[in-house]
């Protein structure tokens, strides 16, 4: 098998690893992976539960790679991997396609990963940079700056200054909602369309008449319990897997939206030091993000570009939470509910979701 530096370099794995010799227990996976029906599917990310020798982990990576480039038309040579170094702060980021630029915020526990089935479908039209928001992913995880107005001008630098990108659309699913609603009202010159996915503006109204994430009743669980100083840290250290699988199994109405392979590169990445507090910090973030949009929606500023508002008609998605809340604060808002799914809309409803897209953005 050849080892190019393609690959290494593809895979961002520790090249001081030569490719080892396969013992006993890799060249089984392998079998594995290489026979499963469910390849082509997921290619992206391996299941490593049974695979403990480093060496071999990369291995695995690799053949995963060379079955992409088997498997045809969304594969993963099409993704290609960047860094941005940023003041205070390295981005990773992932682009593929050509035309309109259009940048997509993922949310928690979530990386640009969640795009890996949207990404594709557009390809075509758009130029898409899917990027490892501040602190998670493969980004650097600096100590503070996770107030939402700050983590937007991080996506700002990445896509005028270093891009150069005079104008783009945003589309923001889970906390990548309301970070995309600060980078439109920071830069409403140059942010074209807006979309926020099932989660609505934080503070869109007055004090006292609720605009938290859900404003019309009380806050879920893990919003309070992740602002909770270090304890959430305590507890869930060692048992990422454990604590992450609970969201994305029971926010899901599409049975089967996530494989093993999709939450172990979620499990991969939130297992590094510092990833769980990044996360949380956007939570300890809240009270901060509603004054800063209430001090800016107290001034009559309404968003001027077309902004789109879906969330998931299941019983696990905010249904019209979210358009209800676009109507609140900007001139021109439409949307809906996504029939049968749940929180994950790109990955429950990949393809209703780019279709959706595509008829907004024209």
């Amino acid at each position: 098998m050849g080892w190019s530096m393609d690959i290494w370099n593809h895979l961002r794995v520790e090249t001081f690893f030569r490719p080892p010799r396969p013992t006993p227990r890799s060249r089984f996976a392998i079998a594995r992976l290489y026979s499963s029906p469910r390849t082509s599917l997921n290619v992206y990310a391996p299941d490593i539960s049974n695979v403990y020798d480093k060496r071999e982990i990369v291995l695995v990576h690799a053949v995963r790679y060379l079955l992409t480039l088997r498997a045809g038309a969304g594969t993963m040579n099409e993704f290609k991997h960047h860094y941005a170094n940023l003041k205070g702060v390295r981005i990773h980021y992932v682009t593929m396609g050509q035309g309109a630029p259009m940048v997509l915020l993922h949310g928690w526990p979530q990386t640009w990963f969640e795009w890996r089935l949207v990404m594709p479908l557009l390809a075509d039209k758009y130029t898409m940079i899917a990027p490892d928001l501040r602190g998670l992913g493969d980004s650097s995880r600096p100590s503070s700056g996770y107030d939402k107005r700050t983590v937007a001008n991080d996506v700002w630098e990445l896509m005028r200054n270093r891009l150069g990108h005079q104008q783009f659309s945003v589309v923001g699913h889970d906390w990548g909602a309301p970070i995309a609603f600060r980078l439109a009202a920071d830069h409403p010159g140059e942010v074209t369309h807006l979309v926020m996915l099932d989660v609505p503006v934080p503070g869109d109204r007055p004090a006292g008449a609720g605009g938290g994430i859900d404003p019309q009743g009380a806050p879920r669980w893990h919003h309070l319990f992740h602002q909770v100083p270090d304890l959430p840290e305590a507890l869930t250290v060692g048992r990422e897997r454990i604590y992450l699988e609970f969201f994305f199994m029971n926010g899901i109405d599409q049975a089967g939206a996530f494989s093993d392979a999709d939450i172990a590169e979620y499990v991969r990445t939130y297992s590094q030091p510092g990833a769980m507090r990044a996360g949380f910090n956007l939570y300890r973030a809240l009270g901060r993000d509603i004054e800063d949009n209430r001090a800016t929606l107290a001034t009559g500023f309404k968003l001027p570009m077309p902004t789109l508002g879906l969330g998931g008609g299941g019983s696990r998605g905010r249904g019209e939470l979210v358009v209800e809340s676009l109507r609140r604060v900007a001139n021109r808002a439409s949307g809906g509910a996504i029939a049968d799914c749940g929180h994950f809309i790109p990955e429950e409803k990949p393809r209703e979701l780019a279709a959706r897209l595509r008829e907004f953005l024209g």
